[in-house]
């Protein structure tokens, strides 16, 4: 499937009459708008599972602006549990695929994200860009607009069914403080549990929020024999004897947007981007040293921005259901009060490990298009003053993004562990629905 892919892109390429270097810049302009989405969740401090639902349709918007144009592309939206049924507008008399597909990701995100209003500039901007440097007439400039947003509007009218808008509707989450065991909130902030009915938001690919649950995580258990104990012995002896090296993975994976330090009395937040927004960002990189052609480029970004959603909406019904509780909470009752985590432990239960569920579902992903053995080297922290780090695969970058999540003493072994296996059942049932129909012909 994937060299058929490859196959039918490079067609598509000579189709359109662009050349290498014009391509370059396409895919070049694109995963800097990209980012763009990226500084409004960081400005919005929006949580990972919204983040990801938020990536996911303004890439599907993106896309669907290509695939418009294009009877070889993949259809992405009839592999959906529920298909959108979208149908776009004649397309331009001079049609531009790379400003559509950019103005109906910036689109779908100003209609979106809560301060997506900012994202107006960012269209004005391309306008700009587009008008000068690649020479766009008004005319097409205004067809190409509207033709970007009937895409952008159909794709949000779809988000708008997902049960997101419901979510405030439920009853108030409560921690069940009746048994041990269980989730409850974690300093500093002691913030209440986050998106506790995310397993209502519809899935893209997946037939519900339960299709791929864990195996059960180890019971909880204060004896010193039990085996939930010696989980809460390993996050406490290996947080006390942490590596230089250890500790730069940890900070390196981090991604938590609810961060927040302390001077004296005075509570600084600390942004930093969602573990979505990580794997986009790879997805990007990988893009461009690979020298893919633009269709390519949208199509691994839509493609990783569903999953990552799909794999939230399955990671969260399980933290929810089996509700377990926090390393520090634990340790802190039943082993050491004063041991402290070295990351900040994130506001939602324990079991399964969100980085890990999401991290090796998209590893699964960007394996099938790039191959196992594409090493590159991640700089999507450097944005926040950490160093790059290089992998010889995008498997290797998901196993360390999993186990940094013990080395920062915010998941128990088995969640990382189970988080994994539950994250690569979902990467690898994405990608065979996608092998049962891959062209709008078939």
């Amino acid at each position: 499937m994937m060299l058929r892919l490859l196959a039918i892109v490079i067609v598509l390429t000579c189709m359109n009459g662009f050349t290498a270097a014009q391509d370059k810049q396409y895919v070049e302009e694109f995963t800097q708008y990209t980012f763009y989405l990226s500084e409004v969740m960081l400005h919005d401090v929006v949580n990972p599972p919204a983040a990801s639902r938020f990536y996911a349709y303004a890439m599907l918007g993106a896309y669907e602006a290509i695939y418009a144009a294009d009877n070889l592309q993949v259809d992405i939206a009839k592999n959906f549990r529920i298909n959108p049924g979208f149908r776009f507008n004649v397309l331009p008399a001079h049609y531009s695929r790379s400003f559509c597909a950019i103005y109906a990701m910036l689109d779908v995100g100003r209609q979106m994200i809560p301060s997506g209003y900012s994202l107006e500039e960012r269209e004005l901007e391309l306008v700009k860009l587009y008008r000068k440097k690649h020479k766009l007439s008004e005319t097409d400039i205004e067809e190409n607009i509207a033709f970007a947003k009937n895409v952008a509007d159909q794709v949000t009218a779809f988000a708008k069914m997902d049960g997101y808008l419901k979510l405030s509707t439920w009853q108030r989450y409560n921690p069940n403080t009746r048994e041990e065991g269980h989730w409850y909130p974690t300093p500093p902030e002691y913030m209440s549990a986050v998106e506790p009915q995310w397993k209502t938001i519809r899935p893209f690919f997946l037939d519900s929020a339960s299709q791929f649950p864990p195996r059960p995580p180890v019971p909880f258990d204060k004896g010193k024999e039990s085996g939930f104990y010696k989980l809460m012995q390993e996050v406490h002896v290996t947080s006390n004897t942490l590596t230089t090296e250890q500790r730069s993975i940890a900070a390196f994976w981090d991604c938590n947007p609810f961060a927040v330090t302390y001077s004296g009395h005075m509570a600084m937040g600390i942004k930093k981007i969602s573990p979505g927004g990580h794997w986009i960002g790879i997805t990007g990189i990988a893009c461009r040293k690979a020298k893919a052609p633009l269709d390519k480029t949208v199509f691994a970004h839509v493609l990783v921005a569903l999953t990552l959603c799909d794999g939230f909406i399955s990671c969260w019904n399980e933290k929810y259901t089996s509700d377990r509780i926090r390393p520090e909470a634990a340790i802190n009752k039943y082993m050491d009060p004063s041991w402290r985590p070295l990351l900040q432990t994130p506001p939602f239960p324990e079991y399964t490990s969100g980085h890990s569920v999401i991290s090796t579902a998209s590893a699964e992903v960007l394996t099938h298009l790039f191959g196992d053995n594409f090493g590159f080297t991640d700089t999507s922290e450097e944005y926040f003053g950490l160093p790059a780090r290089t992998f010889v695969s995008f498997r290797q970058a998901a196993s360390e993004a999993a186990i940094s999540r013990l080395y920062g003493g915010i998941h128990f072994r088995d969640a990382i562990e189970a988080g994994q296996e539950q994250g690569r059942a979902i990467g690898k049932y994405i990608i065979i629905r996608l092998d049962s129909g891959i062209t709008k012909g078939q």
